[in-house]
């Protein structure tokens, strides 16, 4: 395999998103696991996740997105970064126990953004790391913002970044539910999942996005969905896919089979 996917595991799935600062690490090992034997068969990945429990619990309290006003919000600025950066020591021992040149790239260390939009961000290292076939790993963090101080930046929002800059052929989202439905599919009911979105459905997907369960700083699965389907206009040919990580083996089939079908799939 040559083409290059960006992989996103999701702060939902990794954290329990309603207890602060809980990772679930069984689910984090498995997924390491399904990681390494796609990369052993030949997969060139950059992988990110969210901060889920970790960064969102303490973001929320302090208000990071919104901005810095004072030196307690400075603080909070300071505490968000460094529970952001323990989940990733987490997800980033995890891949090494299995055997991947897993490199951790703290955004915060040269994101700028305005208004809480990322404005800059160096990818020369990334560059590298993927020359080598290393694993190049980032995630959702602060990062100094021209309006507001600081603020917080998404793993998707790193990825709409990098990725005019990358070329990836895919960007592979996993979550804990099977992909993108009309409903909540923890609140019951019977909600409809959505295989795939275009130009044609957009805006019936949004209009009907029900909220993500816990603290959630970096706008839910509303804000994911607009932001996957806007880059994918821009990048033509571009393939996003929003799968279940939770399943297992389904993390793997779908970095290694380029046509498989799981979930959501969004295109221009």
């Amino acid at each position: 395999m040559s083409e290059l996917v960006f992989l996103k595991l999701g702060g939902s799935l990794i954290t329990d998103k309603t207890r602060p600062l809980t990772a679930r690490l069984d689910v984090i090992r498995r997924c390491a696991q399904e990681v390494a034997e796609a990369y052993s068969a030949g997969a060139m990945l950059l992988l990110g996740h969210g901060s889920g429990s970790y960064g969102h619990s303490v973001a929320s309290h302090y208000g990071t997105r919104d901005g810095i006003r004072d030196a307690a919000g400075w603080y909070g600025f300071a505490r968000v970064a460094h529970v952001a950066r323990e989940l990733n020591q987490i997800v980033v021992r995890a891949l090494l126990e299995h055997g991947l040149p897993a490199v951790a790239l703290p955004p915060s260390a040269s994101a700028r953004a305005r208004a809480g939009q990322l404005l800059s961000l160096d990818d020369s290292v990334v560059r590298r790391l993927l020359d080598v076939r290393a694993l190049p790993v980032v995630f959702g963090d602060v990062s100094l913002d021209e309006e507001r101080g600081g603020t917080i930046v998404s793993t998707e929002q790193i990825f709409s970044y990098l990725a005019p800059r990358l070329s990836p052929a895919r960007i592979v989202l996993a979550g804990e539910v099977d992909g993108v439905f009309d409903a909540d599919p923890a609140r019951g009911g019977a909600p409809h999942l959505y295989p795939s979105i275009d130009s044609g459905n957009i805006a019936d997907v949004v209009r009907h996005l029900g909220q993500a369960r816990g603290a959630d700083v970096t706008g839910g699965m509303a804000d994911k969905v607009l932001r996957m389907y806007e880059l994918a206009g821009r990048l033509p040919g571009l393939r996003v896919q929003l799968v279940n990580g939770a399943t297992p083996g389904q993390l793997k089939r779908v970095l290694l089979d380029q046509a498989a079908g799981d979930g959501t799939t969004i295109t221009a």
